[in-house]
């Protein structure tokens, strides 16, 4: 670690180079934290949590105790074992007794992207942050943390429809209809305020433009790639010496084209043709053509979804006990064959990724594990809860990985805070290499 200090002193390593080495050291030494401690307050089983999105300061847990909870994770508010622990205690609750409170468990808690005044909530109870009714049990909640035109919550319940809350009418605006069993999970895209990705219990994924009805993509998880896409100056240059070809290669002659049935030598499109005999044939969404529509992304329901911050790829996890990595711009998997794990069926999880992205954060079962997401193999494995663990946040500034069990208990995952010399980064080492 102090060669690589030395060496950007010295003007031998680049900035974001020495960044990325910093950061992938300090996640290899991931470890349950020994001087800092989250006091829980909840009574049930921690379903959700997030870090706010504009200061990375403020924790909020949600629990099937009907309590939500609120705590400020970089200042304590008292320290024990001789000022060497410290206690960071909730800033608030809001429980069942609030005259505002859910009366079942809360399945999903998250900050209002832009203010940290404002947090959402879903529920068992029916109800989403106590104004919007909804048909069936919420299973999860999201908001686009890219809206500037818009303030929709994506409410995903027992029901086959996907709901759009709207905040500043109080209303519900929109139902989005194709899923054929409940929706599981639901996750706004990093790179456009207007896409959502749901996850359904009838094992698809559906990309939305709120803008338009119907859904566009259905993932097929018989559709693939072999591994990530190439760099974009390495697409540059390929796709100029493909066009420099086709220039210098002899025009072939065109194939005399056949006389259609109306004389005029041109043959018609069958995208839209009405046939003479039956019914009408509607133009329908390319998201919802019959071959298209029943695709699965998972062999079960998909409990659980996580786009990446480049808004280039996309993680599912599912009650098939697999994760897949997809590419969202084609729409297929990429076939990285993450290592075997047992996940949970019956509930949602939340992952979590690394900004980079190089490393994503899945609960399994009693243990978190840090899969490298290019190669699938396992980096780390976190093991501290007594049961299972259902949700997981990271927070990108301090570099701290936060997790929530059925045990009532949210941990904390932090670097070590020893720096030697010659420290091997071990799986992670080669981060720096992907952002150069």
């Amino acid at each position: 670690m102090w060669k690589d200090i030395g060496g950007r002193e010295a003007g031998q390593i680049r900035p974001n180079s020495f960044a990325n080495r910093v950061k992938s050291h300090r996640l290899s030494t991931l470890q349950l934290s020994n001087y800092k401690d989250i006091v829980s307050p909840h009574k049930g089983s921690i379903n959700s949590l997030q870090v706010d999105l504009t200061e990375e300061r403020y924790l909020l847990s949600g629990a099937s105790d009907s309590s939500v909870a609120v705590y400020d994770v970089q200042r304590a508010t008292d320290y024990e074992g001789g000022g060497h622990i410290a206690k960071h205690r909730s800033v608030f609750v809001v429980d069942k007794q609030h005259e505002h409170g859910h009366k079942y468990a809360i399945s999903s808690a998250i900050w209002y992207p832009v203010d940290t005044g404002l947090f959402v909530t879903g529920s068992y109870d029916h109800y989403v942050v106590m104004n919007f009714k909804m048909p069936g049990k919420v299973y999860r909640t999201a908001m686009s943390p890219l809206a500037a035109s818009h303030m929709l919550i994506a409410a995903g319940t027992e029901d086959v429809q996907v709901r759009l809350c709207d905040i500043a009418s109080g209303a519900i605006s929109q139902t989005l209809s194709g899923h054929r069993d409940g929706i599981m999970t639901v996750e706004w895209s990093t790179s456009s305020e207007w896409i959502l990705v749901t996850g359904g219990c009838d094992g698809a994924i559906r990309f939305w433009d709120i803008r338009r009805a119907g859904c566009f993509r259905v993932l097929d998880q018989s559709q693939s790639q072999l591994g990530r896409r190439p760099p974009l100056l390495k697409r540059k240059v390929s796709i100029s010496k493909s066009l420099s070809a086709g220039q210098n290669s002899s025009v072939k002659p065109r194939a005399p084209q056949k006389r259609s049935a109306n004389g005029n030598g041109v043959r018609q499109s069958s995208v839209g043709r009405i046939p003479a005999k039956g019914s009408v044939r509607q133009r329908l969404h390319p998201g919802m053509l019959s071959s298209q529509d029943r695709a699965t992304a998972h062999y079960g329901a998909v409990t659980g979804l996580k786009v990446t911050e480049d808004g280039m790829y996309l993680l599912s996890a599912g009650s098939d006990s697999r994760i897949r990595l997809w590419d969202v711009e084609s729409g297929r998997n990429t076939l990285v064959n993450f290592e075997t794990v047992r996940l949970q069926t019956s509930k949602p999880i939340q992952l979590a990724t690394t900004q980079d992205p190089a490393v994503v954060f899945v609960p399994c079962m009693t243990a978190v594990k840090a899969f490298d997401i290019w190669s699938g193999k396992t980096c780390l494995t976190f093991r501290g809860h007594y049961e299972h663990v259902n949700c997981c946040c990271f927070s990108s500034q301090d570099q701290e990985l936060y997790t929530g069990g059925n045990d009532r208990q949210i941990l904390v995952w932090c670097p070590s805070r020893l720096i030697s010399d010659g420290v091997d980064a071990g799986p992670m080492q080669d981060q720096d290499n992907w952002s150069d």
